[in-house]
């Protein structure tokens, strides 16, 4: 479980980023995490992963309070952070070297370092470029990549900073195909980003705005939280900007998961 506790963030120049925040979320949930430019997104992934510590309040993560200076190796265990840009993740000319080199510098204790390495890109459908130059690879490969750096520690949290923000529509669907699949298997997944789109792909969404949380709603009650959404200035997906035309029409539909054929078979059913 991870849990922020009451915490503010401030910049060494005192801009104060995030203040007061309280969140928790459940093993095995998948939370998206929207909001404007600068609302603080990205240093809340700094401060799960441990990589910043929070200015006031506490961030829990499993147990571990990520100011002790005493576990920030068994932290790093369990929390995997992928960027938005993959290249920032690359270090070494071959794939394999670049995902061995994450184990062996957490001591990720595996029996065989070559099969977890093997498991970690089959999960990503990355296995024959095993023996690749990372930065031949497209972006979308690089980032597909960089999360199987991530799975091959054997964590089961994974924050992802607006992974797909730099991709192809084709890039895009892979790491949404990919985080599916790891939601299926169990994962906890922190998913950050301003497409207001991808929040479809999560059981709960959190707004940030003015530095504080401003919302909290599951999936299936988008519909009654449009106005927060759009006080993002962020254009509203597809999918909702019909059922609200529909809507004006005199014609309601419920649905849960926001997938298009929901969508047809609620439009069948009120006509």
């Amino acid at each position: 479980m991870i849990e922020l506790k009451n915490v503010s963030y401030k910049y060494k120049n005192g801009n104060e980023v995030l203040k007061d925040v309280n969140i928790k979320v459940e093993d095995g949930e998948f939370v998206a995490v929207i909001g404007k430019n600068g609302s603080g997104k990205s240093t809340l992934t700094k401060l799960i992963s441990g990589l910043e510590k929070p200015t006031k309040g506490d961030v829990i993560v499993n147990g571990i309070n990520t100011k002790s200076k005493k576990e920030t190796n068994q932290l790093r265990k369990n929390v995997g952070i992928v960027f938005q840009n993959p290249e920032n993740q690359i270090i070494f000319n071959r794939v394999h070297d670049d995902i061995e080199f994450g184990i062996k510098n957490l001591n990720v204790n595996t029996k065989n370092i070559e099969e977890t390495i093997k498991q970690a890109l089959k999960q990503v459908n990355m296995e024959e470029h095993i023996k690749k130059d990372p930065f031949e690879l497209s972006l979308g490969q690089k980032q597909r990549v960089a999360i199987a750096s991530v799975l091959a520690l054997n964590t089961k949290i994974i924050v992802l900073d607006e992974p797909t923000t730099m991709l192809d529509p084709e890039g895009k669907k892979a790491i949404y195909d990919i985080i599916n699949s790891l939601k299926q298997q169990g994962y906890t997944i922190i998913y950050i980003t301003n497409a207001i789109d991808e929040i479809l792909l999560a059981d709960r969404v959190i707004v940030i705005k003015d530095k504080q949380i401003q919302k909290e709603f599951d999936k299936k009650d988008i519909l009654q939280n449009i106005d927060v959404l759009k006080s993002l200035d962020i254009e509203l997906p597809m999918i909702i900007q019909i059922v609200e035309k529909l809507k004006e029409n005199g014609i309601n539909v419920n649905l849960q998961e926001f997938t298009l054929d929901e969508l047809i078979q609620n439009i069948l059913q009120a006509l």
